[in-house]
C-alpha cells in the first residue's frame, strides 16, 4: 500500500493534474494508522472507530458513490491485511461482549410508551441540553461513531451489499469457535424477553380488548407468545451450537406473531368502521414494530444457530442495524415526531373520512347526472350567499362583527346545502382523496390493483368535473338575475360600477393575488376534510347516537320516532355539518386574521368567484368591458383548478402517507393514471355508455348477477 501511495505522488508530481488514485491511497493510508493503533494497550476503541468511520463519511452526506468507494478501500485493506483485519474483528467483538445491548433493541426505532407532549418536550430539552450517555450501553457506542444526524442518508444510500461485503471483509470465520455462548447472544435473549413482556401486555390494552373481546373470552395471541418465547428463551444456552429441532426453534413463536398481526389489522378495520382514539392507533402501532423487532431479533438467533462461523446471520445484522443507525441519527428529531404523530391522526381521521368520501365518486351514468342536479343546488344556494356577502359587505360593519358575519353566512349556508342534499365541488377532494387511499394496503404500502385504482381516481375527477360545472352553470346566471331583480325593482344596481369592476378584477389573475388567494382556499378545503372526518369518527367512538337515546327530554319533546331519527342523523352527517360549518368559518374567518397580523390575505372560491362575475355582469357594460370578463372567466377557471389541486393534492399525501405508502406505489399510480388518460380520455370528464343489455335487465338483477361475479 506504501509503494501505491508514494508512486501516486510521483505520478501527479511527472503528470502536473490531480489523480483519484493519489486519494485513494492517502485515504487508505489514514485507514491503515486508524487500524493499527486498535487493541494498543492506550487505545480508546470507540474513538477510534469514530475517526475510521469519519473517514468513510462523505462531506456531502447524499454523495452516496463516495461513501461506496471508501467503504470498498475499507474492504480492500481487511482483506489484504490480516493483522490489521484482527485488530478490527476484535475490537467489535470485544465492544459487543462488554456493553449492553437492551436500550438498542428495545428502544431504539420503536416508539416511546409516553403521550405526545412528554416526547415532545424530551426532544426539546435533549436539543437544549444533550443527556448524559451511559457508557457502558452499545448504543452510546453507536451514536458516537454515527454522530450527525445526515448519517442515516449514506448509511442507507450504499445499500445491504455494501455493508455484507465490509463484514465479510473482517473474516468471523477465523476465530475458532467455543462451545460457550457469546455474551452478545446472551444480550439479544433478554431484549427479545423484554419485547415479549411488552407485547403481551400492550395485548390487553382496554382499548383493544373493548374492540376485540375475544382476547379475553380465548387464549390470546399476544399472552401465548409470551410463554412460547419463554420456553425458546430458557431453552436457547443449552441447545447453543446443537442442531436445531422442532421442539428448539422459533416456528411456533413467528406462528403467534402472525395471529397477532391478524388481530391487529381486524381491530384496525373495526375502529374504521366503529371508531377510534389517538391513543389506540398509535398503540396499535407501536405494537407492530414490537412484533417486527422480535421477528428480527428471531432471525438473527436462527442465522447465529444454524452457522457457527455466523456468516447465515449476516444479512439480518445488516438489515437491523441499517435501520438502528437511522433511527438514532433522528433520536431527537422533533420534526420527524411531530410528522409521525400528525399521520396518526391523519389514519385516525382518513379511515372514517374514507367511508364518507364514496358518497362522492359517482360509478353510472344516472349518478353522474344526479350529482349534476345535487351540485346544482349548491349553486343556487352560493348564489345567494354572494348576494347575502355583499349586501353586509355594504353595511361597513367594524372589523371583527363583519368577520363574524361573513363566518356566520358561509357556515350557515354550507350546512343548508348539505341539509338540501347539495353539493359544494371544492368540498369532495379531500374526501375522495381519503376514499383512494383507502384502497391501498396498508401492511407494505402496497396497492392491491393499480387498474382498479386508476379507475377510482378517473371517476373521482369526472364527479368532481360535472360538480363544479353544476355549481358555476347556476351560480353565474342565479346570481345575475338576482342583480337584475334588485337592479328592476329598485332602481339601483345591486354593485354599482366602482364595485363591479373589482369584482371582476378580484377575480382575474391579471389584477391581482387571486391564484394565491385561490391556493389559501384549498388549504381550507383540505383543514375541511379533515375536521369532517375527524367528527364522523368522534360520534362513532363515543357512541353519540346511543347517547341521544339515553336522554328522556327528547322524546317527551318531539316523540320517540323524532328523537330516533334525529339521532340517526347526527351520527351519519355530523361530521358533514361540523366540516361545512367550520369551513365558512375558515373562509370568512381568514381577511380578519391577515388584517390582524398585517397580511395580505384572502380567499378566492371557484363557486363564489363565479357568482360575483354573475352580479358584476348586471352592473357594467359587457361590451365595454369584454375582455375584463374574459380575463374574470379564465380567472375563476384557473381558481376552481387551484382549489381541487392543492386540496386533493393535500389530502392525498396525507391519506397516503398515514398508511405507510412508498414513493415507488406513487409513481406507479401516477404512470397508470396518465396512461389511462392518454387512452381513454373521456372516462376523466364523461359518465360511462349504458349498455343495452344492461338497460334490459332490472336493476335488482343486474347487481345481483355483479355479485355473483
Amino acid at each position: 500500500m506504501n509503494v501505491c501511495y508514494y508512486s501516486a505522488i510521483v505520478i501527479d508530481v511527472v503528470s502536473g493534474h490531480d489523480s483519484a488514485q493519489h486519494f485513494t491511497c492517502l485515504n487508505a493510508k489514514a485507514m491503515e494508522e486508524i487500524l493499527s493503533q486498535l487493541r494498543s494497550p492506550d487505545a480508546n476503541s470507540t474513538q477510534l472507530l469514530t475517526q475510521l468511520i469519519d473517514e468513510i463519511r462523505p462531506a456531502d452526506a447524499h454523495d452516496i458513490a463516495f461513501a461506496k468507494g471508501r467503504m470498498e478501500t475499507l474492504s480492500g485493506i481487511l482483506h489484504a491485511q490480516p493483522e490489521l483485519r484482527a485488530r478490527l474483528r476484535d475490537t467489535l467483538t470485544e465492544l459487543a461482549q462488554t456493553h449492553r445491548h437492551g436500550e438498542l433493541y428495545t428502544v431504539t426505532g420503536i416508539l416511546p410508551n409516553t403521550g405526545f407532549v412528554s416526547e415532545a418536550l424530551r426532544r426539546i430539552g435533549h436539543k437544549l441540553l444533550p443527556e448524559v450517555l451511559d457508557r457502558g450501553l452499545l448504543r452510546t457506542v453507536l451514536r458516537r461513531m454515527f454522530h450527525q444526524a445526515s448519517d442515516r442518508y449514506w448509511v442507507n444510500g450504499v445499500g445491504e451489499d455494501a455493508w455484507l461485503q465490509l463484514i465479510a471483509a473482517m473474516r468471523f470465520d477465523e476465530v475458532p469457535a467455543s462451545g460457550q455462548m457469546p455474551a452478545a447472544v446472551g444480550e439479544i435473549l433478554r431484549s427479545l424477553r423484554v419485547l415479549s413482556y411488552w407485547i403481551a401486555a400492550g395485548g390487553m390494552e382496554p382499548e383493544l380488548l373493548r374492540l376485540e373481546p375475544s382476547l379475553e373470552t380465548y387464549e390470546s395471541p399476544f399472552v401465548a407468545q409470551n410463554v412460547e418465547m419463554a420456553a425458546y428463551i430458557d431453552a436457547f444456552p443449552e441447545h447453543w451450537g446443537k442442531p436445531v429441532d422442532g421442539d428448539t426453534d422459533d416456528r411456533q413463536s413467528r406462528v403467534l406473531f402472525s395471529q397477532c398481526l391478524e388481530v391487529i389489522e381486524r381491530v384496525r378495520r373495526k375502529a374504521a368502521r366503529d371508531g377510534t382514539s389517538i391513543r389506540l392507533t398509535y398503540h396499535l402501532r407501536r405494537l407492530r414494530q414490537l412484533l417486527r423487532r422480535s421477528e428480527q431479533l428471531l432471525d438473527i438467533l436462527a442465522g447465529l444457530q444454524s452457522d457457527r462461523s455466523g456468516v447465515a446471520a449476516y444479512p439480518p445484522i445488516v438489515t437491523l442495524a441499517m435501520q438502528i443507525i437511522c433511527d438514532e441519527c433522528l433520536r431527537d428529531n422533533l420534526a420527524r415526531h411531530l410528522r409521525q404523530n400528525t399521520e396518526l391522526i391523519a389514519l385516525r381521521v382518513t379511515d372514517n373520512a374514507s367511508q364518507r368520501g364514496e358518497h362522492y365518486i359517482t360509478e353510472t351514468a344516472p349518478e353522474y347526472w344526479s350529482m349534476a342536479r345535487s351540485a346544482a343546488i349548491g349553486g343556487a344556494v352560493i348564489a345567494l350567499m354572494a348576494c347575502l356577502k355583499l349586501a353586509l359587505v355594504e353595511t361597513h360593519m367594524p372589523p371583527l362583527t363583519g368577520a363574524i358575519l361573513f363566518c356566520l353566512n358561509y357556515g350557515l349556508g354550507f350546512c343548508l346545502i348539505h341539509l338540501l342534499h347539495g353539493t359544494v365541488a371544492t368540498k369532495q377532494p379531500a374526501m375522495t382523496a381519503n376514499a383512494i387511499a383507502a384502497g391501498i394496503e396498508e401492511a407494505g404500502g402496497r396497492l392491491r390493483n393499480v387498474e382498479a385504482m386508476t379507475d377510482l381516481i378517473a371517476r373521482a375527477l369526472r364527479t368532481q368535473v360535472i360538480a363544479i360545472l353544476g355549481n358555476v352553470f347556476i351560480a353565474i346566471p342565479l346570481s345575475a338575475l338576482l342583480a337584475w331583480t334588485f337592479l328592476t325593482l329598485s332602481g339601483t344596481p345591486f354593485a354599482g360600477r366602482e364595485e363591479s369592476l373589482y369584482l371582476l378584477k378580484a377575480q382575474s389573475p391579471l389584477h391581482g393575488g387571486a391564484l394565491f388567494y385561490a391556493a389559501i382556499a384549498g388549504v381550507c378545503l383540505f383543514i375541511s376534510g379533515l375536521i369532517s372526518g375527524y367528527y364522523d369518527n368522534y360520534a362513532a367512538y363515543n357512541r353519540v347516537p346511543e347517547r341521544i337515546l339515553q336522554l328522556a327530554w327528547p322524546k317527551r319533546l318531539v316523540g320517540e320516532s323524532r328523537r330516533r331519527r334525529f339521532a340517526t342523523y347526527v351520527g351519519e352527517n355530523l361530521g358533514a355539518l361540523a366540516g361545512n360549518f367550520l369551513f365558512g368559518v375558515l373562509l370568512g374567518g381568514t381577511t380578519l386574521f391577515g388584517l390582524l397580523l398585517g397580511l395580505p390575505i384572502d380567499i378566492r372560491h371557484v363557486a363564489f368567484s363565479s357568482a360575483f362575475v354573475g352580479i358584476a355582469f348586471v352592473g357594467l357594460d359587457f361590451g365595454e368591458h369584454l375582455l375584463l370578463f374574459v380575463a374574470a372567466l379564465i380567472g375563476v377557471a384557473a381558481i376552481g383548478f387551484i382549489n381541487l389541486a392543492v386540496s386533493f393534492t393535500l389530502a392525498l399525501n396525507i391519506a397516503l402517507r398515514s398508511r405507510q405508502v412508498s414513493d415507488p406505489q406513487w409513481k406507479l399510480l401516477a404512470r397508470s393514471v396518465f396512461t389511462h388518460l392518454r387512452r381513454k380520455p373521456a372516462d376523466f370528464f364523461l359518465p360511462p355508455r349504458r349498455n343495452a343489455e344492461d338497460d334490459a335487465v332490472p336493476a335488482d338483477e343486474r347487481g345481483a348477477s355483479d355479485n355473483s361475479k
